[in-house]
């Protein structure tokens, strides 16, 4: 059974920084593509930046772009999202993805190019 477990959410203040942390199991972590993904309050779930399986490419979302960073562990099999700079219109629900990926494959970015998702951790970025 898959499982994705996003932690490091919390409350901060605009221009603080966060540390999500995704840890999965049940599936073969080093050929599987990440992603993290976010939903407000009556917003679609959107994308935030993703991951290919070997770590070398990388995408984001402009509004994140220079701000936000995501890296993966394949030793630990955990993904991870730094978040500095942080702004209110970042306050959302944070959640994970992975889908099994094959070497030349494209970083993924919409929600139904993933197989599993993590429960989310909120993330609150105060004025």
């Amino acid at each position: 059974q898959v499982q994705l477990v996003e932690s490091g959410g919390g409350l901060v203040q605009a221009g603080g920084s966060l540390r999500l942390s995704c840890a999965a199991s049940g599936l073969t972590f080093s050929i599987s593509g990440m992603g993290w993904f976010r939903q407000a309050p009556g917003k679609e779930r959107e994308f935030v930046a993703g991951m290919g399986r070997s770590g070398g490419n990388t995408i984001y979302a402009d509004s994140v772009k220079g701000r936000f960073t995501i890296s993966r562990d394949n030793a630990k099999s955990t993904v991870y999202l730094q978040m500095n700079s942080l702004k209110p219109e970042d306050t959302a629900v944070y959640y994970c993805a992975a889908a099994p990926t094959s070497p030349y494959s494209g970083v993924k970015r919409t929600t139904s190019e993933y197989n599993y998702w993590g429960q989310g951790t909120q993330v609150t970025v105060s004025s």
